[in-house]
């Protein structure tokens, strides 16, 4: 019964010495001496390794243009949108509360008039007679200074170009929805691939009723 009673007393003493030993001085199962040698070597391994990646990112970044990037993946054109921003358009002129929502769009988002360079150009699908219509500004040129865009770095204070076109309707135009198609004309822009139907052009439906 004494042997027995003795193996748990030998057990907490075992994990006492094995968590501080006052015979060697060792903290689990190490002295200080070796405990600093450990500290002191993954001090410099890590330190070593924070050194490596710190030089291989400067590195990098000195490969990198502030303005331009090294690599990209966007085709060349610019980007086409339209205002307001549906490709429905449905207006009624006998009742202005019902399009108010478009004009109230287009007073937020008009801020300024452009000039000369890339050519918006409006196509009427199924239509013998062309329909009427007036550039804002004359012929829908866009001044080539907005072109090529940086980024927010090199062009804080950038407007996004903007062509506006009034339609003249004629009566034979009212209760029809005409299909429209803007195309961006400028050298070395694309806007005929039929793989990409949004390339350099977008469509979208007008219909005015009395």
């Amino acid at each position: 019964m004494a042997n027995k009673e003795e193996k748990p007393e030998g057990k907490e003493s075992s994990w006492k010495d094995f968590i501080y030993n006052p015979r060697t001085g060792e903290f689990l199962g190490r002295t200080a001496s070796s405990w600093a040698l450990i500290f002191l070597f993954y001090v410099v391994f890590y330190g070593f390794l924070a050194g490596m990646f710190s030089l291989t990112m400067w590195v990098m970044l000195q490969t990198l243009d502030d303005y331009t990037p090294r690599y990209r993946d966007r085709v060349a054109n610019p980007g086409l949108m339209i205002r307001p921003k549906v490709l429905d358009i449905i207006v009624n002129r006998s009742n202005p509360q019902q399009y108010n929502e478009y004009v109230q769009e287009l007073e937020n988002f008009l801020l300024v008039l452009l000039f000369t360079f890339m050519t918006m150009e409006p196509l009427f699908s199924q239509r013998e007679i062309p329909l009427q219509m007036q550039y804002f500004p004359t012929e829908g040129h866009i001044d080539k200074m907005y072109f090529p865009y940086y980024g927010k770095k090199a062009h804080a204070k950038y407007v996004q170009p903007l062509v506006a076109v009034k339609l003249k309707l004629s009566e034979q135009d009212y209760d029809t929805q005409l299909t429209i198609e803007c195309k961006v004309e400028g050298s070395d822009l694309r806007n005929n691939d039929e793989r990409d139907k949004f390339l350099g052009r977008i469509t979208f439906r007008v219909k005015v009723t009395k």
